[in-house]
């Protein structure tokens, strides 16, 4: 009897680790579906802070929409004059990896962005060119590692693992840490930790404004890199769901129109 009671209390506990695995991926699903948008229009301002708090400033117009289940994102560069014109294009599939291109008006030349450069800096700031678009939950392994309150919420701690090396080259970490608000399933901070597990950058999101189609979205956003002291912040400075661009506007051909 003490041996099938044994084998009883073991079979739970691995049933219970299982189903604490897939509540953490749950929890990751539905914090992303809270923030997305099938069609969307925002213009934003990007400053950029070295080590020392010098600034550079970048205005941003982003306009995606949802085409036959891809969702396309194109950026454009809008000020200051010597970075004007400069475009990224993405194509952000539900089941395999992301499209990205890149147009540089001092060359003339539109380029695809390869896998191992999705995990580098987005136009010298602290957010990297994957930032740009949504992570595909299916590239990590997810677990809860505590529960906490976040400011007076109460948050779930979840770890987000990247499967295997090629994963973790093209995001450019290793793993992150998100703390996700409970009652909202909005994130409120992630942690990014590089190659060797050391905390290399924090994420924050502030300012989440309720849309009318009941998505929520941060009008601020702030990467503060940990290792070599350097910060970007993101802010929105109008934002609205939809948009009119046709599918052919978001083609690399159209780039450098």
């Amino acid at each position: 009897m003490k041996i099938k009671h044994g084998i009883v209390l073991l079979l739970f506990g691995i049933l219970f680790q299982a189903g604490i695995a897939q509540t953490a991926t749950e929890i990751d699903s539905k914090a992303m579906e809270t923030v997305s948008f099938q069609s969307m229009e925002m213009m934003a301002t990007l400053k950029i802070l070295d080590d020392k708090g010098r600034e550079r400033v970048r205005q941003i117009v982003t306009s995606s929409r949802d085409f036959s289940g891809v969702d396309k994102t194109l950026i454009r560069f809008t000020s200051p004059p010597d970075i004007k014109g400069t475009s990224m294009l993405i194509y952000d599939y539900p089941s395999k990896d992301d499209d990205m291109w890149i147009y540089l008006p001092a060359l003339r030349k539109t380029r695809r962005i390869v896998s191992s450069e999705k995990g580098k800096s987005f136009m010298g700031s602290e957010f990297s060119n994957a930032d740009m678009s949504k992570p595909n939950s299916n590239d990590f392994t997810h677990k809860i590692l505590k529960e906490e309150n976040v400011q007076g919420k109460p948050c779930w701690i979840i770890e987000s693992k990247c499967k295997d090396e090629d994963r973790e080259d093209m995001y450019g970490y290793s793993r992150k840490i998100s703390w996700i608000e409970k009652n909202s399933f909005l994130c409120q901070k992630i942690e990014y930790y590089d190659f060797n597990d050391q905390l290399q950058k924090v994420q924050t999101m502030n300012n989440y404004q309720k849309q009318p189609n009941g998505k929520y979205f941060a009008f601020l956003m702030e990467m503060e890199n940990k290792q070599n002291q350097r910060k970007s912040i993101l802010r929105i400075d109008n934002f609205q769901v939809g948009s009119d661009l046709t599918e052919n506007q978001f083609s690399p051909t159209m780039l450098d129109k």
